[in-house]
């Protein structure tokens, strides 16, 4: 079967009174985790126990009947990578599994995914993410005589591993084509809860960049630092980053499910330690929290 996703981002700015709220939810939900969301498990069985949430009978399966999920989700997160300043980002998402086969569990903070091998305990495939662009007119005031960071893509590769049905981990190694050509990565492990109709999930995450990246987004150069005239010329040699994230999402019932998830990432290192990432011109205490929306109907199968 073929799974398909879509999204489109579009970012709005948000107003302080929405931020102080955001921050304060981010902190006080940081232990909630995890969404069951899109991509359905499309392998043979595997010798290891399958993840509760995708044990499914085989004989359900119906293969002429798809299962079409539409997703809305709206959160708050950084303006951009370091920044203090947060922007809310609204985006709409797309599954298609078979009729009987389970959806399989996801994160906020997955890259947007398709698997080429998928199996109860195993995955692999293609991701990308967006990484959300550094301009002057986001902060005129501290932000004059820097150079902007266009709107970053960032397309790679992916690997999911359940070492127990209630563990999962995931990698992502990623290279930026647009707005930054730095080599970036990310680990994530994540322990999920079920509880009749609630999924709860809790986890670190580790994000990791080259110093290509860490120049582009925490770097200042001799140029920037003249014109500016409140910074010094500042050279980071890599990123790094460390958090946790977590969310919960009741299942109404087959057509209705409803997430809201919160996250926190310290910037760390030589780019935590960047003019860039300190006030009054960012933070190296990076906060997301959000809300999502699934609708799910059948249709008959196209291919």
């Amino acid at each position: 079967m073929t799974i398909v996703t879509a999204c489109v981002l579009k970012c709005v700015p948000m107003s302080d009174v929405l931020r102080r709220v955001g921050l304060s939810v981010g902190a006080l939900t940081l232990t909630l985790a995890a969404v069951p969301t899109s991509a359905a498990d499309l392998g043979a069985a595997s010798s290891r126990s399958a993840p509760v949430f995708t044990q499914v009978d085989p004989n359900a399966v119906d293969p002429n009947t798809w299962i079409v999920t539409v997703s809305a989700s709206l959160q708050a997160i950084p303006r951009y990578p370091g920044a203090s300043d947060y922007t809310a980002v609204g985006y709409p998402g797309i599954d298609i599994r078979k009729a009987g086969e389970p959806r399989r569990f996801s994160t906020p903070d997955d890259g947007f995914s398709f698997s080429f091998y998928d199996d109860p305990s195993f995955r692999i495939g293609p991701t990308a993410r967006i990484v959300p662009g550094r301009y002057y007119g986001d902060d005129r005031r501290h932000l004059y005589g820097f150079r902007d960071a266009r709107i970053a893509l960032e397309p790679g590769v992916f690997a999911e591993f359940y070492p127990t049905p209630f563990i999962r981990t995931r990698v992502e190694a990623r290279q930026g084509v647009y707005g930054h050509h730095g080599t970036v990565g990310s680990v994530a492990a994540d322990y999920l809860m079920p509880a009749g109709q609630f999924l709860f999930s809790i986890g670190p995450r580790f994000n990791i960049g080259d110093a290509s990246y860490a120049r582009k987004y925490f770097g200042v150069s001799p140029a920037e630092a003249a014109l500016n005239g409140r910074v010094t010329p500042y050279n980071p040699g890599s990123f790094y980053a460390a958090g946790v994230l977590g969310a919960v999402t009741y299942t109404q019932d087959e057509t209705w499910a409803y997430t809201g998830y919160a996250g926190y990432t310290r910037i760390l290192g030589a780019s935590g330690d960047s003019p860039l990432v300190r006030r009054p011109f960012g933070n190296p205490d990076q906060f997301q929290f959000g809300l999502k929306v699934d609708y799910a109907f059948r249709m008959p199968a196209q291919f």
